[in-house]
């Protein structure tokens, strides 16, 4: 089967890193001079119109698979599929890398920041600093991850739009339900993603700067 390439331009996957982290630095600040509770209030307000006991199970639903235990099942899972189905290795790696660095990256960022939950419309409990979102950082990185390793494999454009959809329809849906559950600003939830966004593009470009110095590996499909 023909395998898409998934090489992105070495300028592109830089830029891609600079404006993100730009963006993030941005929210960051407007997060610890105060300027951003007006922002965060009105789209609070907005998201909780939409309450309801389905509405909420849905969230919960969401922010749990977004949660420790239910990644880390979908991590290995992945890795599993990627080792012993498609035979990859330096995948693996890239994929274990990218969620566990930025699982780390989010717990320095919030002792840095060390923001406070809200406290308004609180449907569920949770523990921990509140910016930049873990969740959303996560979801972000994990999700996007598996699409840039799985979209080579993929054959039909059709099916490249609906992997991308779907990974986008997850990352916005674990962030959503971190708002509507009351455990995170929206300021959260948009730091986590602009964070992962340029770890991402850095991981991304080093990944294939790797890829470029090193041999080909034989994949279990061809040995």
């Amino acid at each position: 089967m023909k395998q898409t390439q998934t090489k992105l331009p070495v300028s592109l996957a830089l830029l891609t890193c600079a404006v993100c982290a730009l963006v993030f630095g941005l929210i960051s600040l407007w997060v610890s001079d105060q300027q951003v509770r007006y922002f965060d209030l009105r789209i609070i307000t907005a998201v909780h119109q939409l309450e309801s006991p389905a509405m909420t199970r849905i969230m919960e639903f969401f922010t749990t698979i977004g949660s420790e235990v239910p990644v880390f099942i979908i991590l290995l899972i992945a890795m599993f599929v990627l080792y012993r189905v498609l035979g990859h290795r330096r995948e693996l790696l890239f994929l274990a890398i990218t969620v566990l660095g930025s699982v780390l990256l989010n717990m320095v960022l919030k002792m840095l920041f060390r923001r406070e939950r809200p406290e308004i419309n609180r449907i569920i409990e949770a523990n921990g600093y509140s910016f930049p979102s873990g969740h959303s950082m996560t979801a972000f990185t994990m999700y996007v991850a598996l699409t840039f390793l799985i979209w080579k494999h993929v054959p039909s454009r059709l099916g490249r739009i609906l992997l991308v959809a779907v990974s986008a329809l997850l990352i916005v849906t674990i962030g959503t339900s971190r708002i509507y559950l009351g455990v995170h600003y929206p300021s959260d939830v948009l730091g986590g993603y602009f964070m992962s966004g340029s770890w991402m593009a850095a991981c991304i470009w080093f990944y294939q700067r790797y890829e470029e110095r090193m041999p080909p590996l034989r994949s279990k499909s061809t040995a």
